[in-house]
């Protein structure tokens, strides 16, 4: 006995498999753009270089810019400035975040009425120079610290953290 297929049936089973690839063939680069940023990796090391020597550093904050270069932020490639409050206490180098913990604006160090501390000129929030906010100020946490790391002479910093000097 011999199963004969149908004109019918065969165009059937024809028409499904050329749908079948041509739909698999537009659903394979959407589902890769999909997960792509996933799976790609992160390669490099997260310590982003600075132009500022130890050497030069002092017991005053200086503010140090500085570019992360390549910042992926899922299929967008940029450059992105950043700013830190770097200086020295003893050998220890200390690189506060300049964001400041009530509404987010940037912080500056000293100003003509604010001696020795840090000021946020968009509530008068106030911090110590080590990144305590001062009480009776808008701030309800100190500022928050970089990872440091010296290398060839010139300071390097990593993610934020929480504030460990207060």
């Amino acid at each position: 006995m011999s199963n004969k297929v149908s004109r019918r049936t065969f165009l059937s089973y024809t028409l499904m498999g050329t749908g079948g690839f041509m739909a698999s063939a537009m659903l394979m680069p959407m589902i890769r753009f999909a997960i792509d940023p996933v799976l790609a990796s992160a390669g490099g090391s997260d310590m982003i270089p600075t132009p500022q020597k130890e050497a030069d550093l002092s017991e005053v904050p200086v503010r140090v810019d500085y570019t992360i270069k390549d910042r992926q932020d899922g299929w967008y490639t940029s450059d992105e400035s950043n700013t830190a409050w770097v200086y020295k206490e003893g050998d220890k180098v200390i690189a506060l975040s300049p964001v400041c913990k009530h509404l987010g604006c940037t912080v500056n160090w000293e100003g003509d009425e604010h001696k020795n501390e840090f000021f946020c000129p968009c509530h008068a929030g106030r911090y110590k120079k080590n990144g305590a906010n001062i009480p009776g100020s808008p701030p309800l946490g100190p500022l928050d610290e970089f990872e440091v790391e010296i290398i060839d002479g010139f300071v390097y910093l990593g993610g934020v953290i929480p504030n460990t000097l207060v």
